[in-house]
């Protein structure tokens, strides 16, 4: 990995040509969405015309669910994870919705969540709570808390109630990696299930689900594997799948974990089975080449502005292309000044970018990608100081 203190790397060749984004803005914000290179809509559209041609034909089991299996194998050995322990999902949070639709839970249970998780988990342990007679509990974790200070933060936040984690394992308003693989091993001798929320893991850095230890692990392919929108991954610990409810009971039920999870019969499976071919691409333009360019890019840019701004820098873990500056005192300190800053950056801009309320402090969270150069993070350097100044 490179050093902190490297220049910015050279543009992959060809890289922005796979993508059709609109070039009339500049794309900083990869994490929320992601953005499908033109072989994966390709792959898609194939699958679905395929799909439109014959209905019947493509959606019937056994032949979906035999397709399914041999994607899901492909899918599940590039986060080292057990094929048969892993289903295809629309996406994290519905990822996380199984998972804790599945813990049996009581009056005064207790979620143990942290203050960077993402809002939708937030929500979904919410509404399980009110379902159950179980609380949230949140541990407070700094943003720049290193890995000692994480562990003992939400060991700290953790009773003989404590039944289920959901710890992030990069987390997305703050773009922290989280040590999952300690974190899950304190909390199991506490007797807790650990859930991990990989949202921004797949594709982004190297993982190897089956060594963390964790009972769940959920991670989206549409944000950083070049997959379709709408396209994740749940594992769940062998001890684990036989307790597994999908969110909606279909005609694969009876046959448990992981079908019973992926087949709806009308869903839209392209999406999943042309995932592959994301993970085609990036091994075409050279996996490690592709992280270490956006790492590096990332880290550049978010000296850059920090910078340009003069406040304190953030550090993060060097593996990620994904990172936050601390906005000035005072700005973007409630979620509709968030929101509203993220608006007029896209407007004033044309450049698109996440902006977050965290603990009242505002930051701004810049992602890169191969089809991004030094000159985008520079122009934004160079216009938000003044942009902030006449707000």
């Amino acid at each position: 990995m490179a050093m902190p203190n490297d220049k910015p790397p050279e543009p992959l060749p060809g890289a922005r040509l796979l993508f059709t984004l609109d070039p009339s803005y500049v794309h900083l914000n990869h994490g929320s969405f992601g953005a499908a290179p033109i072989p994966t809509q390709r792959a898609a559209a194939r699958l679905r015309e395929e799909q439109e041609a014959d209905p019947m034909r493509f959606l019937k089991p056994p032949g979906i669910m035999e397709r399914l299996r041999h994607t899901r194998r492909h899918l599940a050995r590039f986060v080292g994870a057990d094929p048969d322990g892993t289903a295809l999902v629309p996406n994290v949070t519905a990822a996380c919705a199984v998972v804790l639709g599945s813990v049996p839970l009581r009056s005064g249970d207790e979620i143990l969540l942290t203050d960077h998780a993402y809002g939708a988990v937030g929500i979904e342990a919410a509404r399980r709570c009110a379902e159950t007679g179980a609380t949230v509990v949140e541990a407070k974790v700094g943003l720049e808390d290193d890995d000692d200070a994480v562990v003992a933060a939400i060991l700290a936040a953790t009773t003989d109630r404590t039944r289920v984690a959901v710890i992030d394992q990069i987390s997305s308003a703050t773009a922290k990696l989280f040590p999952v693989r300690r974190l899950a091993a304190e909390l199991h001798r506490r007797g807790v299930f650990v859930a991990v929320d990989a949202a921004h893991v797949p594709g982004m850095i190297d993982v190897d689900v089956s060594t963390l230890g964790v009972d769940a692990w959920f991670g989206n392919l549409h944000k950083w594997a070049y997959a379709p929108r709408g396209a994740g991954l749940l594992y769940v610990a062998a001890a684990h799948r036989a307790s597994i409810r999908p969110l909606a009971a279909s005609w694969e039920y009876d046959n448990g974990f992981p079908a019973s999870v992926e087949f709806q019969g009308t869903q839209d499976f392209a999406g999943w089975l042309a995932a592959p071919a994301g993970l085609h691409t990036m091994t075409a333009l050279g996996l490690d080449v592709v992280r270490d360019h956006n790492a590096r890019l990332a880290r550049y840019g978010q000296r850059l502005i920090t910078e340009a701004l003069g406040t304190p820098a953030v550090r993060a873990a060097p593996e990620l292309a994904m990172r936050v500056v601390r906005l000035p005192p005072g700005v973007a300190t409630t979620a509709e000044a968030a929101s509203a800053l993220r608006n007029r950056i896209a407007e004033q801009l044309r450049t698109h970018v996440a902006v977050t309320a965290w603990r009242r402090i505002g930051l701004l969270r810049i992602c890169a990608q191969v089809y991004n150069g030094a000159d985008d993070f520079e122009g934004l350097a160079r216009a938000l100081p003044t942009l902030l100044r006449a707000r």
